[in-house]
C-alpha cells in the first residue's frame, strides 16, 4: 500500500487521466488478499484460490501478487517494485518463499485478466444537457464533463453501478431544495461572513486533488495508521485493504453513475440563475462564486460523501466499533495534523466540507452518505466472508 501511494504521488507516474487510481488500489489489494488467503484460508476467496500448501510464504505471496499487479499497470516503475519485492523477501526461507511466490503471481494473473476489458481504458464520452434551469452546466475553469465512461466500467463487487442508485433529487421547488440552496449560498460562497477558519481550512484541506493528500488514498493513510496501531494480522490487513478499496471503488462509481443520471446543476450555477428555479425563497447572485472550483461534473450525489461513508462502514463493520481514535496529517492547503474520534467523524467531515467550499448542497451529501452505507455493508456481507459462516 505504500509502494502504490508513493507511485500515485509520483508526478507522472499514473498513466491515464481517465484512470482513476482507486481501480489501482482495488486490483492490487483483492491479488494481495487472494494470494494471502490461499494459504491461510480463513476466508473465502474475492476471485480465485491457488492450491498450495501451509509452508508457502504468506509473506511472498502477498509481495510478489503486489508487484506483479503494479508492474502491469506502471511498468516504467518495474525497477523500483522488484527491488521493494526484494527487500520484502529479505530472511523468508528460499523453497517457502519460491512457493508463495508461485501463488501470488497465479493471482496476479488472473486478477489482470479479469480487469483486462473492465471499461476504464474505454474513450470517455461526451456528457452535455440542455440549458434548461437544474441541467448542469460547465462551471468556470471546466472544459467538458469527465470521467463520464466510469459508470459503465465493470465494478469489483456491485451487480451494477445502479444496484443502489439514490432517489432522484429534490425538486427546484420544494421547501428542501431551498434551504440547503440558502445553506451553501451562505456558507459556501468565497466571500462567506459565517464560514469558520476551521471550516475554510477543512474545505481546502479535502479540497487537495493534487497533493500528497489527495482524497484517493486519504484513507488507505489511515488504513496503515489504524492496522499498525492495532497489530492486526497479514491475513486480516489483506482483507481490510481490500474491502476498503473495493467498497471505494464501487461507491465511488455509483455517485458518479447517480451525477450522470440526473445531471443537476452545481451551486455556482443554481445561485448565479435562481431566478429561472421557480423557487420564491431562493434569491439569484450573479456574482456568487464558491470558495473551492467546481469539479467537471454535475452535484447529485456528492462523491466525498459517499467516500467517507463507504470507508467509514467498511471500517466500523470490521473492527466491530466506530470510536477509534486516529489522526490524519494533511499535506496540501498548508498542512495540517487533524484528530478523529472515530471514523465516521472523518467521513461526515469529509462531506461537509463540499458545502463549505460551496460545490455541493447538503442533500447531494445524505444521497451519498446513503450510497456510501450502502455499497459499504454490501460489500463486506458479501465478499472474502469467514469461512463456514451463515449470515
Amino acid at each position: 500500500n505504500r509502494v502504490l501511494t508513493e507511485t500515485v504521488r509520483t508526478p507522472g507516474a499514473h498513466p491515464s487521466a481517465t484512470v482513476f487510481p482507486v481501480r489501482s488500489f482495488a486490483m492490487m489489494h483483492a491479488a494481495m488478499f487472494d494470494a494471502v488467503n490461499s494459504i491461510d484460508g480463513s476466508y473465502t476467496p474475492y476471485l480465485t484460490e491457488v492450491p498450495t500448501t501451509r509452508h508457502s510464504s504468506i509473506k511472498a505471496a502477498a509481495a510478489q501478487a503486489a508487484r506483479d499487479v503494479l508492474v502491469a499497470l506502471y511498468p516504467s516503475r518495474q525497477a523500483i517494485f522488484d527491488m521493494e519485492l526484494a527487500r520484502s523477501l529479505e530472511g523468508v526461507v528460499e523453497n517457502r518463499a519460491g512457493q508463495g511466490a508461485r501463488v501470488g503471481q497465479i493471482v496476479a494473473q488472473r486478477i489482470l485478466s479479469a480487469r483486462a476489458n473492465d471499461g476504464w481504458n474505454a474513450a470517455p464520452p461526451p456528457y452535455v444537457l440542455s440549458n434548461a434551469p437544474g441541467n448542469w452546466q460547465l462551471a468556470p475553469g471546466n472544459t467538458a464533463a469527465t470521467f463520464t465512461h466510469y459508470p459503465s466500467a465493470l465494478p469489483f463487487a456491485t451487480t451494477s453501478s445502479s444496484q443502489f442508485m439514490p432517489n432522484p433529487p429534490p425538486a427546484l421547488t420544494s421547501d428542501e431544495y431551498a434551504r440547503d440552496f440558502n445553506e451553501v449560498k451562505e456558507i459556501g460562497s468565497a466571500m462567506s461572513q459565517t464560514r469558520t477558519a476551521e471550516q475554510t481550512q477543512v474545505a481546502r484541506l479535502w479540497a487537495n486533488v493534487n497533493t500528497p493528500t489527495t482524497f484517493f488514498i486519504v484513507w488507505n493513510n489511515v488504513a496503515r495508521a489504524v492496522a499498525l496501531a492495532r497489530g492486526t494480522s497479514t491475513i486480516e490487513n489483506a482483507r481490510l485493504f481490500a474491502l476498503l478499496n473495493i467498497a471505494h471503488h464501487d461507491g465511488l462509481q455509483t455517485s458518479f453513475a447517480s451525477k450522470y443520471q440526473y445531471g443537476l446543476w452545481r451551486p455556482v450555477t443554481a445561485i448565479r440563475r435562481a431566478d429561472e428555479d421557480g423557487n420564491p425563497n431562493t434569491a439569484p447572485d450573479a456574482n456568487w462564486s464558491s470558495l473551492v472550483g467546481a469539479p467537471p461534473y454535475p452535484s447529485y450525489a456528492g462523491n466525498m460523501a459517499t467516500i467517507g461513508a463507504s470507508q467509514a462502514t467498511v471500517f466500523s463493520l470490521f473492527f466491530g466499533r466506530d470510536d477509534i481514535p486516529f489522526q490524519h496529517t494533511w499535506e496540501g492547503a498548508g498542512g495540517a495534523t487533524r484528530s478523529y474520534p472515530g471514523f465516521t467523524a472523518m467521513a461526515d467531515e469529509e462531506a461537509n466540507s463540499r458545502i463549505y467550499g460551496g460545490i455541493h448542497f447538503r442533500f447531494d451529501n445524505v444521497a451519498g452518505q446513503s450510497i456510501g452505507r450502502n455499497v459499504g455493508n454490501y460489500v463486506f456481507l458479501n465478499f472474502m466472508r469467514p469461512r463456514g459462516c451463515d449470515n
